[in-house]
């Protein structure tokens, strides 16, 4: 098996390297403003083993991650389901993009159709995701200050001292139990801090099966994302 490709090296202010092994089994790098080539390759010279570890894990996974191309057919998904992507004349009367009738339709003229479906599914995952959270809190009194949707591309909620609750938009392409599960695990983090077994004796008192969802997660999660 050869190298890792490199695919991009992201320079900051930050003060350690990170290595960022993508779901297409390529490699970012975040490293320091002044740090040398050199430095990048034997960083990741010493982390060979796992950064090979990591390669073959992802090219054995039944369903590959392809990203995608936002073409006629292509197929998206969303709370579990895929639809097919169709591209429309801009003179109809709808949304630069929307779900109706089982396809999401695209106004072809858009000229950056990752960053509408990114404000869709966004949008989307801030409303579906208040719902439930709200719904949970009110059933189980759970008392949480607002809900905000992140970026995350490796965690999928979490939970600040504030109260503050932070989901990935890309939760809302997952499953509805898979979403509840995520809700649930954030809310009994109001008064749980840790994932000691009381915490998780919580979560299985709300979500009995919620091993399976974490399960789903940590197998699928690759595929929840543009």
């Amino acid at each position: 098996m050869g190298p890792m490709q490199i695919k991009e090296i992201i320079r900051s202010k930050r003060k350690t390297i990170t290595l960022q092994v993508c779901d297409d089994a390529t490699l970012i790098v975040k490293a320091p403003f002044k740090t040398g080539d050199d430095i990048i390759k034997q960083v990741i010279n010493n982390h060979h083993k796992w950064l090979e570890n990591r390669k073959k894990e992802i090219l054995s996974r039944d369903t590959k991650y392809f990203k995608k191309k936002f073409v006629n057919g292509e197929g998206f998904l969303y709370l579990g389901q895929s639809y097919r992507l169709k591209l429309v004349n801009a003179h109809e009367p709808i949304e630069p993009l929307a779900l109706n009738d089982g396809y999401f339709y695209l106004q072809e003229n858009v000229i950056d159709r990752r960053d509408a479906f990114l404000a869709w599914y966004k949008k989307t995952a801030y409303e579906k995701i208040s719902q439930r959270v709200s719904w949970y809190a009110q059933k189980r009194g759970f008392r949480y200050h607002q809900v905000k949707i992140s970026n995350a591309q490796k965690q999928w909620g979490s939970c600040t001292h504030l109260g503050n609750l932070n989901f990935s938009w890309r939760l809302v392409m997952a499953a509805p139990v898979v979403i509840d599960y995520v809700v649930v695990h954030e809310l009994v983090h109001l008064i749980e801090k840790n994932h000691f077994r009381s915490f998780w004796n919580k979560v299985q008192l709300i979500i009995p099966d919620y091993k399976k969802h974490r399960n789903w997660l940590k197998k699928n999660g690759y595929l929840l994302n543009l």
